[in-house]
């Protein structure tokens, strides 16, 4: 086994280290240690991807290396090895991963400074990059759903992290029991899966789909149901409810989740699975259409936020659908090369908005902030850039990697619906104009215009340890798309992630290779997003009573988007308080009558009732001895006459 190879098991296993440490015993250490401890395992990680990473970029996409670590289950019939693989995908997800969640560490040695448990904190945010890592690098289904399980189990922990807080705790129990349900469905696709391919090795199950053993028609089914389960992690509807409630963690939790590591695992499972997805035009296009609805109604929500969290995590949401229209209609480079550029430009923005947050001792109602672009230059620079990434403004990483996608949707159609793939772009258009409106709004009434801080708040300086990652991240917020650019009408990206990802099963339109309409189509949604930037401009500075206005003449719709649809409303109402009150009824009758009442205490109140018999028989009166001593021969003495027939 070469160096490269060897060194794989130790781009994961690095940040556990890490966890272990400072979980078990960082509460000892002083608190540079701890951050030290934690910024590094992660940082090494990434360095020591970096370098195995060389071989697969220097062939262009086409090596991939191969450790093999130990045999898992080895039972008749199943055979399963925790095997690690470095292909041109996996390169890009760990190098996102492992880079973006080492900039986030090192912002959180400022950010957590002052917190009591920071300890505990990089504990559970090396063991959320650790799962990360195995599910990104795991060979098999069932080495990819350990890290998925991991990272949901992270999830809830860190989510939680302040659980002193009724409300916090329960956004924690939230995510991890929505995730549960989706995980349910990815579960059975893969017993589908392992049913009819006998194994699921992502190789084995590729080899079976090209002998045939898996059908559309198998495809179809197990494709839908390993959906079911991305629609769990990374929020899309019907479950997405989990996502918004998440900002409860602190900040740099939701950068981590939104941006590198959670949320994006659907759509890293869809690509790695491309091979079969591409085998169902049906699953795609329902992908497809998620997607699409997900963008457009999330991008919706986002708009009458005032949390500052609230409006970036409803932007990861929409986001993350654009995602789900690439991979449905079989641009899967698109929509890895989104995810990409999207953890650069959404980290930055979290992480700003933690800075802001810091900057405020906690203040996040953005209608209570105002003219803090000359108070915070550094953060207000970062998070321009990364809204004007996010916006799809040229020259930053955000307009090619939206444009490539709204493109595939515009230029292909889908075997199964020919309608779904024009709806998905009309939806991401649509949603393109909202996101850059919603996201300027953001800025519009942080930085700019008069000051509505309350006369108690006092704007405390930016950090050093917080400045650094936002540089980084605006940084790469700008060139990040450069990589996925055309070249001559080559997709470098794209050209790279070529061997590992299937050919799209679509039909092309006829103008798919004009670059006239191409170029035509990417100006439209440049368009779109300059209305949007404009309509924020002159409803939040030129004319800031308008929305005011504008809620007063059309309540019902603003109440509508206010409540965010009252979807979490309708979901308690139909939901859970049917299974509630049912589980209650449950509990009543099986625990307390059936459990409890019979099978518990019942045996005890017999044995109690005989021993309360026999206590009585033995009163220590000698008289009611020979009473009883003379009836028992007397019965003795019918049953013999009367029954046996002997006297």
């Amino acid at each position: 086994m070469d160096y490269e190879t060897s060194m794989l098991i130790w781009i994961p296993l690095l940040p556990l280290l890490g966890a272990i440490v400072n979980g078990l015993f960082g509460r000892h250490f002083p608190r540079r240690l701890v951050s030290f401890i934690g910024c590094s395992t992660v940082g090494v990680a990434f360095v020591l991807g970096l370098w195995a990473s060389y071989r697969v970029f220097a062939s262009a996409g086409q090596e991939r290396l191969i450790q093999e670590v130990y045999s898992w289950i080895a039972v008749e019939g199943l055979n399963i090895s925790v095997t690690f693989v470095l292909d041109a995908l996996s390169v890009v997800m760990v190098l996102v991963v492992a880079g973006v969640s080492f900039l986030i560490h090192i912002y959180s040695t400022g950010y957590m400074h002052d917190d009591p448990s920071n300890a505990r904190y990089f504990a559970y945010m090396n063991l959320f990059v650790f799962s990360m890592l195995i599910l990104v690098l795991g060979e098999s289904l069932p080495v990819l759903f350990v890290g998925w399980e991991g990272v949901g189990l992270c999830s809830y922990l860190l989510i939680g992290f302040w659980f002193e807080d009724p409300a916090k705790a329960s956004a924690g129990k939230k995510a991890f029991i929505v995730n549960r349900i989706g995980d349910l469905g990815f579960l059975i696709g893969m017993f589908i899966l392992f049913s009819v391919a006998g194994t699921l090795s992502v190789d084995g199950l590729k080899d079976s789909a090209a002998q045939g053993f898996i059908t559309p028609a198998i495809a179809t089914i197990a494709c839908i149901l390993l959906f079911f389960g991305a629609c769990g992690k990374s929020a899309q509807i019907p479950l997405y409810v989990w996502l918004p409630d998440a900002m409860a963690g602190p900040t740099p939790v939701s950068a981590l989740i939104h941006a590198a590591t959670m949320v994006t695992a659907g759509v890293y499972m869809i690509a790695r699975l491309s091979f079969l997805f591409a085998l169902s035009p049906t699953a795609s296009a329902i992908v497809t259409l998620v997607g699409g609805l997900t963008a457009l109604f999330a991008a919706t929500i986002g708009i009458m936020q005032k949390d500052i969290k609230k409006v970036l995590a409803y932007s990861t949401i929409s986001q993350l659908g654009y995602m789900f229209v690439a991979v449905g209609v079989g641009a899967y480079f698109a929509g890895i090369f989104h995810l990409m550029t999207h953890a650069f430009f959404k980290a930055c923005l979290f992480l700003g908005s933690g800075a802001v947050i810091h900057a405020l001792s906690g203040e996040q109602n953005i209608f209570k902030m105002g003219g803090l672009r000359k108070k915070l230059p550094w953060t207000y620079w970062t998070f321009l850039i990364s809204t004007l990434a996010i916006a799809g403004i040229p020259g930053f990483s955000g307009f090619f990697s939206k444009d490539e996608i709204l493109w595939k949707a515009l230029s292909t159609t889908s075997h199964a619906a020919a309608w779904v793939h024009l709806a998905a772009y009309i939806m991401g258009l649509m949603g393109a104009l909202i996101t850059a409106f919603y996201m300027f709004r953001l800025v519009f009434l942080t930085f700019h215009g008069e000051s509505r801080l309350d006369p108690e708040v006092h704007v405390h300086h930016e950090m050093k340890s917080m400045n650094w990652p936002l540089a980084f991240l605006a940084f790469f917020a700008i060139i990040g798309g450069y990589v996925g650019a055309s070249l001559f009408g080559v997709h470098l990206f794209g050209h790279f992630l070529d061997p590992i990802l299937a050919p799209a099963n679509v039909v092309e339109a006829s103008f798919a290779h004009d670059f006239a309409i191409e170029w035509g189509a990417a100006g439209l949604s440049v368009v779109a997003g300059l209305i949007g930037i404009g309509l924020a401009y002159y409803f939040y500075l030129k004319n800031p009573s308008i929305p005011a206005q504008l809620a007063q003449k059309a309540k019902g719709v603003y109440s509508l988007i206010f409540n965010k649809y009252w979807v979490d409303e309708i979901y308690d109402f139909v939901v859970i308080k049917p299974i509630y009150h049912f589980s209650v009824f449950l509990w009543r009758i099986v625990d307390v009558v059936i459990i409890d009442g019979i099978g518990v205490h019942g045996p005890a109140r017999l044995l109690r009732g005989i021993g309360g018999i026999g206590r009585r028989l033995q009163s220590g009166n000698v008289q009611a001895y020979a009473f009883w001593l003379f009836a028992g021969l007397a019965a003795a003495l019918i049953y013999l006459a009367l029954v046996t027939g002997v006297l």
